[in-house]
Formats: C-alpha cells, structure tokens, sequence
C-alpha cells in the first residue's frame, strides 16, 4: 500500500520547531505576565508576549508561532512578514489575530475574539528572532452570574415553626460558584443547604441551592452567589412574616356551618324535651283527675287552693237556725 508524502503545509510547522530544538535559547528575552489573563465568556481577550527587538529588527526575520502548550495544537502563525494559517485548529479560525503595527516595536501578543470555556489553559508564545525564545499565558474564562431568584414553597398561610423550603436560582456563571445563606441577624445558615451546579452545553453553570428550615414568626433568609475569579456578589433576599392565627376562607364557612348545625340540634333537642314534659303531664291528669282549677305545678301553672267543703255547709246551717 503507498503511503502519502507529507505536504509543505505539514512541513513547514515541524521543520521550524525542529530548528527551535537545535538552536540555543536565550538570546531573545520574552516578557510574559506572571499572572494568569482573565476573560470573560463572549469578549475578546489579549494573550501578552514581548520581546526587545534589537536596533536593525527587520519584520522578514521573525518567525512566531502561538500554540497550546498541552497538545501543541496550532493557534496561529506568522513567518516571512505575514500569517500562515494553513495548519491553524479549526476552532481558532477567524478568532485570532495579532497587533500588526506593533510588531516592529516587539510586541507580539495574541488577539482571541469571543472567547469560550474549551479556550481556557496554556498557550506558548515561540518567538525566533536569529535565535528563539518561549514563554507561556495561562488564560482563565470566567462568566458572570445573573442574579438569583429565590422561591418560598409553600408560600402562603405560613405558622411559626413550620417547615419551609427557600429555593435559590443563579444562572450562567463560570466557574462553579460558592454559595452562601444567612438568616435576618447575618448568621451563616449554610449547613442547612443542598447545592447543585450543572454545565449547559457552552460549559457555564447554573446553581440550584435549597434551604429548608423551621419558620419564625418574622424571618429574612438571603442568598449570596460568589464567582471566586471575578470576585463577584450577587444576592437575593425574602422576607416571611408568618401569622400565628391564620384560618382559610374554607376552613371558616366550615366552622360556621358547624357552629349553625349544633345550635340547631340542641333547639330541636329542648323544644323534644319540652313537649315530652306536657304530654306527661296530661297524662297523670288523666289518672288522677282533679278540679277544674287543680292542675300540677310541674306543667308551669300553680295550684288554686280549696277550702273544705263541709266548714261551709255548717256556716249555712247555723245561719238557718237563727232565723
């Protein structure tokens, strides 16, 4: 089987690094930050490197070359006065370029447009200038978080000591966040807490924390999402009054409703009773009868008093005799 040769293209990039190997280094003095450059996630970012050039510097002699450090993979290219990016990864085309009018003085950095999370590592600088120098940027993403939004559940008819969830949203952020609770008196609430943070498909994260705790009559619960490179704070705030006496409008009109029934049953259950009481009365009249004007005073009416019958009829005799 015949194998292919290797184009120019291939070997242009592996004949100028094997010159960088046999050539001495230290003779070109690249200034790089000590310090990693921080990005934000969507902007353009400045890869910093530079080097003195010497008095009679001339363009046509500077070989640059931008690659990862890791996997050597090609970020960009410039040799004989102008760009060679045949080679270039496919994920930097169109996203690089280099500050053109100031190469002259030495300044070689690197433009990165619309910066992504898969950009954030090492990237080495090769400059060769009669002899060849290297140094490497470390590039660190970093996304704002929005600011969080916090969700009561339950939210409504809330009593002292009953348990509560406080849900806090932050979204889009990078890298993984810290998150921190305090109550209303600025004491940390954390161990309380259930965090966790997913990478959507551009790799930034959004954060779900959930609080659960015993309610207080007046209480603040905050939410505070820190971005540990940015040195961000964002936070959130509820504030829950719960009501000790607190009844549902259905609740209520059941209560009501209840309190009418068993104030009818018992009118019901006195006026059974009081009809009972007569017609028990009646019947023992019935038993025993007595005078038109005798009655008991168990059916509410007193009893007429009688005078004896025969002190009377003696009255009448006496008076007869007189005569």
């Amino acid at each position: 089987m015949l194998q292919s040769r290797p184009t120019a293209q291939m070997l242009c990039p592996l004949l100028f690094l094997g010159l960088l190997v046999l050539v001495p280094a230290g003779s070109v003095e690249i200034q790089v930050p000590d310090d990693p450059i921080i990005a934000l996630f969507g902007q353009d970012a400045v890869l910093h490197c530079s080097f003195a050039p010497h008095a009679d510097f001339s363009l046509a002699e500077l070989s640059l070359i931008w690659q990862l450090t890791d996997t050597k993979r090609l970020v960009h290219r410039y040799v004989g006065g102008q760009d060679q990016l045949a080679d270039q990864g496919s994920g930097y085309a169109n996203r690089t370029a280099l500050f053109y009018e100031e190469l002259p003085r030495g300044n070689v950095s690197l433009l990165l447009r619309r910066v992504q999370i898969s950009d954030e590592g090492s990237f080495t600088c090769f400059v060769w200038v009669r002899n060849y120098s290297s140094a490497a940027v470390t590039l660190q993403v970093a996304a704002l978080y929005s600011k969080p939004t916090l969700h009561l559940e339950p939210n409504k008819n809330l009593k002292p000591g009953e348990l509560v969830t406080v849900t806090c949203h932050a979204f889009r952020g990078y890298p993984a966040a810290t998150v921190l609770w305090q109550d209303g008196h600025g004491n940390n609430i954390t161990e309380n807490v259930t965090t966790s943070q997913v990478a959507n498909e551009e790799g930034l994260f959004d954060v779900r924390s959930v609080l659960q705790v015993e309610l207080e009559p007046h209480s603040t619960y905050s939410c505070l999402v820190r971005n540990p490179v940015l040195q961000q704070e964002t936070q959130a705030s509820v504030s829950i009054t719960a009501q000790h006496l607190t009844f549902p409008a259905v609740a209520l009109w059941v209560t009501v409703a209840l309190a009418a029934c068993v104030l009818g049953l018992l009118g019901a259950l006195a006026y059974v009773c009081r009809r009972k009481i007569r017609q028990s009365c009646k019947e023992e009249e019935q038993q025993q009868p007595t005078g038109p004007e005798e009655q008991d005073e168990d059916c509410g009416e007193p009893k007429t008093a009688l005078q004896p019958l025969k002190s009377a009829e003696n009255k009448e005799g006496n008076e007869q005799e007189i005569d």
